[in-house]
């Protein structure tokens, strides 16, 4: 299998997994499971951002993506702190649930790149001397959202995995 039908199988996991949590104390519903223990032979982290743009401003939104946000990605790619980048978008309109129109599969050095200091408000000084324009763009592209999401991956390798025993 390529590493693009990977990313794929990998993203459709995870729009299943988010579409079927439930809120704890929500009368009746069990509570959601553990997350399955991150493979231990890779140090490196996945997390997929997913983006539900309002119907009608999907290219605003991606040129904006483009413009203001995937610059400063690249940069954390030359810092080590992200080891890869890739955007998606469905094949068609309504694939699957359609509870996304754009996704980001960001793949990180190791957890604590993921979870640690990122460096972001440097990064955006340095590329963007116009802050108030940044600014202002950065707040209309997240006013072209229906929702936003981010889902960290947590790679389980069956091969290697022993079974439960149950």
């Amino acid at each position: 299998m390529d590493s693009r039908h990977v990313v794929r199988a990998g993203l459709a996991a995870a729009i299943v997994v988010t579409s079927t949590l439930v809120p704890p104390g929500l009368a009746g519903a069990a509570p959601p499971q553990a997350p399955a223990a991150q493979a231990a032979a890779r140090a490196e982290r996945t997390a997929v951002y997913f983006y539900r743009v309002k119907w009608g401003f999907q290219e605003e939104f991606i040129d904006l993506f483009q413009k203001n946000h995937y610059p400063v990605l690249k940069a954390q790619v030359k810092t080590g702190r992200i080891v890869a980048v890739k955007t998606y978008v469905p094949t068609y309109h309504g694939d699957g649930r359609a509870d996304w129109t754009f996704a980001v599969a960001i793949t990180f050095r190791d957890t604590a790149a993921m979870t640690g200091p990122s460096g972001e408000a440097e990064i955006v000084k340095r590329l963007y001397p116009d802050q108030a324009t940044f600014r202002r763009e950065e707040q209309r592209r997240f006013e072209l959202l229906d929702a936003h999401w981010d889902v960290p991956l947590n790679e389980l390798d069956l091969d290697t995995r022993q079974p439960s025993g149950r």
